[in-house]
């Protein structure tokens, strides 16, 4: 097929497959691919293996289990302050990209315009591209933090969108109270303009507390606030998540969700309401605290220059004092003769901004880390 007739002509393989494919190629250890690798809970797979018996094989309801809905009501109101209506302002998801996937193609019409703030994850701008919209890609400043005032000269009568990951995915930067004033300033100031948070590692976050819209009434009639059951309980296969809505906004997402995939797993969302009521999400960031602490100590005797890691399960490095070979060719290099993956920065980036720095995944175990940094420490 003629590129030029693709909907998506700048899709290809993404990054994380070409990394995860080499690590399997050439041995190597994968801190590219954001998922752990790590026992998930016990309770959680006893109650898989109970429930496996059930009758509970057929189609959910289109919205969520009942069930599953009060669950994440009550998590909503323990964590946020914030009441949420099971019925009307909840929608389970077949995971996180599905659920931008139905909020952008719901929401945003052709010819309008959406701003996603580089670097950014790449499931954003395909469905602003599909949809017939305009992505507008605005570079974060060097220390990750947005520019708001580039932000505010980018905004046209067009606009309708902007795409806010907090914490964020790849430099696990969290933004704090003076950005998130900054973006209530911008929403009053144009009342047309949505906002999309992708909050899915919102219960992972260290000496900085996450944000969450959740917790901001002057944003909360025109925000749909995106989470994750894959990243909370280490569940990324389960491809489980949920969006938090106000009825007006969910009423046209629902439209499109039912005909992506119209209901989501029935048995993992059982499942997961019956584990909700068990667990303490708030002690998520001391977990992978640790895990980051681990990793960082074993790497300070390398040439690597660690940044600040606020949140996520993600580590960036800078290579600048190690090699100039661009950051792709980098990454490459580190597979094929150190035998460890990680993922080069430059892929978040519209423009392919190359900064020499490269994300590594923490959510490993004890030996995967030790054996990565000792091949990492050895550069």
């Amino acid at each position: 097929m003629n590129n030029s007739n693709s909907k998506l002509p700048k899709v290809g393989t993404t990054i994380f497959t070409v990394m995860s494919k080499m690590a399997a190629d050439h041995h190597a250890i994968n801190l590219s691919q954001g998922f752990p690798n790590f026992p998930v809970d016990e309770r959680l797979t006893e109650l898989l293996a109970r429930r496996a018996n059930d009758a509970i094989h057929q189609y959910a309801p289109m919205p969520g289990h009942p069930a599953l809905l009060a669950e994440i009501s009550a998590l909503t109101y323990s964590n946020y302050g914030r009441s949420v209506s099971p019925g009307t302002e909840l929608l389970v998801t077949a995971g996180a990209t599905q659920a931008i996937f139905a909020v952008i193609q719901a929401l945003v019409k052709a010819g309008e315009e959406v701003i996603i703030l580089d670097p950014s994850y790449d499931c954003y701008e395909p469905p602003v591209v599909l949809t017939g919209a305009i992505p507008i890609r605005i570079p974060l400043q060097a220390d990750f933090t947005p520019d708001w005032e580039r932000i505010k000269s980018s905004i046209s009568e067009k606009t309708r969108m902007i795409i806010v990951n907090n914490p964020h995915n790849p430099t696990g930067k969290v933004l704090d109270e003076k950005d998130i004033l900054e973006l209530e300033s911008l929403m009053l100031s144009h009342p047309r303009l949505l906002l999309l948070s992708d909050e899915v590692y919102e219960y992972i976050s260290f000496e900085k507390k996450h944000i969450s819209i959740n917790t901001r009434p002057a944003l909360l009639e025109r925000s749909v606030i995106v989470s994750s059951f894959g990243k909370t309980f280490h569940i990324t296969g389960w491809k489980i998540g949920y969006l938090v809505a106000p009825e007006e906004l969910m009423n046209e997402i629902k439209k499109v969700h039912q005909f992506l995939v119209f209901c989501v797993n029935s048995v993992a969302q059982h499942v997961l309401a019956d584990y909700l009521p068990m667990i303490d999400v708030k002690q998520l960031g001391a977990f992978y605290m640790g895990k980051r602490d681990f990793f960082k100590n074993l790497m300070k005797d390398s040439r690597f220059e660690l940044l600040p890691s606020e949140g996520s399960y993600f580590q960036v490095a800078s290579y600048q004092s190690i090699s100039d070979e661009n950051d792709i060719d980098f990454c490459k290099r580190l597979v094929t003769e150190f035998g460890v993956a990680a993922i080069p920065l430059s892929v978040f980036n519209d423009d392919g901004r190359d900064q020499k720095l490269i994300r590594f995944c923490f959510a490993k175990d004890e030996e995967t880390l030790k054996n990565a940094t000792e091949r990492l420490c050895k550069i």
